[in-house]
């Protein structure tokens, strides 16, 4: 009787158990830098050195931008580079770039009739930001050209570990959960976390990090399935036109990635 017991759960887990999703190398790229943001459709990478944000086409042209006033940058988004976004935290102001790193848009937060306490910020639609206001504990839809709160959530009370979006859903990591909401901050879908640190977003699919390893969460689905990928020191990672990259040990791995 144990023996059956042991044998219809073993053949259970077989059934259940996800195969890992399979990568190749396509290659390794030599490149130092801080922190690596984003290489878009066009092969355009994205990154911050010596708190200066760099943005590199395939021909090697680099241009920056660089505030000093503002101290260091805490993240930057560039999901949309005809808006690209850049946290300042210790400022609490975000600066809004055009595709020539050109500012077009300053907040301040400190000044604004309703004070926000930032402590995390990604792209909106249209002249939005998502920022996550520390003081309510809330995420919120901020219009930054008419000064205005277009939509926000319920208080959240779990640490926040990262915040992703696109134009149509924003991603919360929180300590105990993945918040995902729609863009009038409506949750549309709350799964436990796993140990999960960071994320990244690609069509509405997730890559969740937990230590050196990489898992899928498809937009449809709550399981989460392996990436199999080497035994690196992951610093940064995101996903474009399936292409996975990862940059660790001052080297731009890139991976083929089929994602269903």
């Amino acid at each position: 009787m144990k023996y059956i017991t042991y044998l219809f759960l073993l053949l259970s887990y077989s059934i259940c158990a996800q195969k890992a999703i399979e990568t190749s190398i396509i290659k390794k790229t030599d490149f130092k830098t801080d922190r690596l943001t984003a290489v878009d459709h066009f092969g355009i990478i994205y990154f911050i050195n010596n708190n200066v944000f760099n943005k590199k086409d395939p021909n090697q042209t680099i241009i920056t931008y660089n505030n000093l006033q503002l101290g260091n940058i805490t993240t930057a988004n560039a999901f949309n580079p005809l808006k690209t976004n850049l946290f300042y935290k210790d400022f609490n102001s975000v600066i809004i770039l055009d595709n020539r790193l050109a500012e077009i848009f300053r907040i301040d937060f400190n000044v604004l009739t309703e004070y926000k306490n930032v402590s995390h910020v990604s792209t909106g639609h249209d002249n939005t930001i998502w920022v996550f206001n520390q003081d309510n504990r809330k995420l919120e839809l901020f219009d930054y050209k008419t000064q205005t709160t277009r939509a926000q959530t319920v208080p959240i009370q779990s640490d926040i570990l990262d915040l992703k979006s696109n134009y149509n859903f924003c991603y919360l990591l929180t300590k105990n959960h993945l918040y995902i909401y729609n863009y009038f901050g409506s949750l549309v879908k709350k799964i436990k976390n796993h140990e999960f640190t960071e994320l990244t977003e690609s069509n509405g699919d997730i890559i969740l990090k937990k230590k050196n390893s990489l898992v899928y969460l498809k937009k449809d689905s709550e399981i989460t399935i392996p990436i199999s990928i080497p035994n690196l020191l992951i610093n940064d990672f995101f996903v474009t036109n399936e292409t996975l990259y990862i940059y660790a040990n001052e080297i731009l791995h890139e991976y083929k990635i089929k994602l269903d």
